[in-house]
């Protein structure tokens, strides 16, 4: 078996058409739409947290899945945050997409950037950047299942927990920038 079809792997592939199938479902007219977008999310979400637990626990770590793996997060929280501003373009969620995104934007190149100059570690991925990932998944999620659950303002709650996520974005962003300063000062 070659180390593009492991299970963590696959997960991660799964993730990624999970894609199309959030924006076809975020689209639809009919009322069960935008619970099953948010579901779908949430599961997509639930493989990011199992395809690394699976690639360490099996010793099925690969080169593909260090690259794809992120590649993956990244786009399907990309497309959420964009799919919902299109839906409610209101100030606080456009900042909090731009926020989100340019983070990861801005981090991604400073991994590279250090992976050249032999530094990557460094930047690895923190707790918080875990606590973040979270965070986001969950209030994304709910944001995209919109609906009241249990009488529960499930959109108002994700939102909340959305704009968190973004601060502790930020916050993590800056314990990269400073662990990467005097690589960066040089």
């Amino acid at each position: 078996m070659g180390t593009e079809w492991t299970l963590p792997n696959t997960l991660t592939w799964t993730r990624i058409a999970a894609i199309p199938l959030i924006i076809l479902l975020f689209y639809m007219p009919y009322p069960w739409a935008d619970p099953a977008a948010g579901l779908l999310f949430a599961a997509a979400g639930v493989t990011d947290s199992l395809d690394g637990y699976f690639a360490r626990r099996f010793g099925q770590i690969s080169r593909l899945g260090a690259f794809l793996d992120p590649v993956a997060d990244k786009l399907i929280v990309a497309v959420a945050l964009v799919l919902l501003v299109g839906k409610d373009p209101r100030a606080l969620i456009v900042l909090t997409a731009i926020v989100i995104i340019g983070r990861e934007i801005t981090i991604s190149a400073l991994r590279e950037w250090m992976a050249e100059i032999g530094a990557r570690r460094k930047v690895a991925v923190s707790q918080l950047g875990k606590y973040k990932t979270i965070l986001q998944i969950t209030g994304l999620s709910m944001m995209l299942y919109r609906w009241p659950l249990l009488g529960l303002p499930t959109y108002r709650i994700g939102v909340v927990l959305t704009v968190v996520a973004a601060g502790a974005t930020l916050v993590s962003m800056l314990a990269y920038l400073r662990a990467a300063w005097p690589e960066l000062n040089r």
